[in-house]
């Protein structure tokens, strides 16, 4: 089947935003410094405590961020007040550092799930679908490609296809069960796939913030980054999602990798 012009440009815009460059090459850019000396600051033990933090961060994300949100929505997606929350929990990160991520974090991925499931509504989801809810979660899954990455490796669609068992597993575990406070194993599994991810730019954010120069100014400013940056994936996944439930999913990703 042939993509209609107006939505192969669609797909075009959604292939511009999920291979532009990923966090770390963002944040650099703004601090006109690379984020390695950001890493040399931290603390011994510092990975540990962000691989804790993300995952719970994720999974406190999955059971709030939607509970309280409609299925559909008529207008545009609410990108800029959910940046202008995340700043400010980028302030109090900033100010506080490490020993506040186990608080901030969580309060910044549900801001960006929320924000995440605002978008997938306005690309026409009906977020109350347990498929699209967990496609909500995938998103914090795709970085972007960062310096050295192989796009073979790292891509939208390799992303995809390497979590594509533990999301179908995970999607059939919520339709039958729902979102109880205990998760299943397939959703653990899938959780834990996304959060090694989410960590990398979680990472990243923490460096940056550790950088003196920063503080809690410049983490209201990371923090809008990050935001900024999962806005930018959310919007491309659920384009590709929409054009799929329109065209199939094998042409969209046959048009996607001749862009």
């Amino acid at each position: 089947m042939d993509i209609a012009p107006y939505d192969l440009d669609d797909l075009r815009y959604a292939r511009s935003l999920l291979e532009n460059p990923g966090l770390a090459i963002k944040i650099t850019n703004f601090l006109g410094a690379p984020l390695e000396k950001g890493f040399a600051l931290l603390p011994r033990g510092w990975s540990d405590i962000v691989a804790v933090s993300t995952r719970k961060a994720l999974v406190a994300a999955l059971h709030s961020a939607i509970l309280t949100m409609n299925g559909t929505r008529e207008t545009g997606a609410a990108n800029a007040f959910h940046k202008l929350m995340v700043a400010g929990t980028g302030a109090a990160g900033g100010f506080w550092g490490l020993p506040a991520l186990a608080v901030e974090l969580p309060i910044s991925t549900t801001l960006m799930m929320r924000s995440i499931a605002d978008i997938a509504r306005s690309e026409g989801q009906i977020i109350t679908d347990p498929q699209v809810k967990i496609a909500c979660v995938e998103v914090f899954a795709f970085g972007g490609p960062g310096k050295g990455d192989d796009a073979a490796e790292t891509g939208y669609f390799a992303v995809r296809a390497a979590l594509a068992t533990t999301v179908a597993d995970a999607t059939k575990l919520i339709a039958t069960k729902g979102l109880s406070e205990k998760a299943g194993p397939a959703l653990i599994r899938l959780l834990s796939q996304i959060s090694s991810r989410f960590g990398i730019q979680v990472s990243e954010k923490i460096a940056a913030q550790a950088i003196p120069i920063i503080g809690a100014v410049g983490g209201a400013v990371i923090n809008t980054l990050f935001m900024d940056h999962f806005q930018s994936m959310a919007r491309g996944h659920f384009t590709i999602l929409r054009l799929e439930k329109k065209y199939g999913s094998e042409c969209v990703r046959r048009e996607y990798e001749r862009l």
